[in-house]
């Protein structure tokens, strides 16, 4: 499909991007737009490395297109405002590698959004996409549980 005008709100700003309306969001967002916070995996919707909120809803970037998102708020890692969530994270000493980071910050800060107190299965039923090569799906937990409790 040929290139055309396409409007996009990303963390509060408008985008007027000439723009193949196909194109996964994950491109736009890290080739067109600059914020590469956003990461590519596995570019199927498994790993949940670009996970983005689109209207405040986990989204995969790489599966969502620019079409999709039309007249939809997008929120990415650079406009996350899960400071408390944010916090546990370093306290908990999460990150390894960091690759998959901002996508298990995306899954977890959309879970506290819709279920504030969630339980270990609801943790778990909200995480299981996102994967952590460096295996820190412990600290992720216990960082998700001590967020919920403050």
């Amino acid at each position: 499909m040929p290139s055309s005008n396409q409007t996009l709100l990303v963390n509060g700003r408008k985008f007027t991007l000439d723009a193949d309306p196909n194109m996964p969001l994950l491109w736009v967002l890290r080739d067109l737009i600059g914020l590469t916070g956003t990461k590519f995996g596995c570019g199927a919707g498994l790993c949940g490395a670009c996970t983005i909120h689109v209207d405040g809803k986990p989204a995969r970037g790489c599966l969502t297109s620019l079409s999709q998102v039309q007249g939809k708020q997008v929120t990415t890692i650079e406009g996350l405002e899960a400071d408390k969530l944010k916090a546990k994270w370093l306290e908990h000493n999460v990150p390894q590698c960091g690759y998959c980071q901002a996508g298990q910050l995306m899954s977890a800060a959309a879970l506290l959004t819709t279920t504030p107190k969630p339980s270990e299965q609801q943790i778990n039923d909200a995480m299981v996409s996102n994967i952590c090569r460096c295996g820190t799906y412990p600290r992720i937990k216990a960082a998700i549980q001590a967020a919920a409790q403050e």
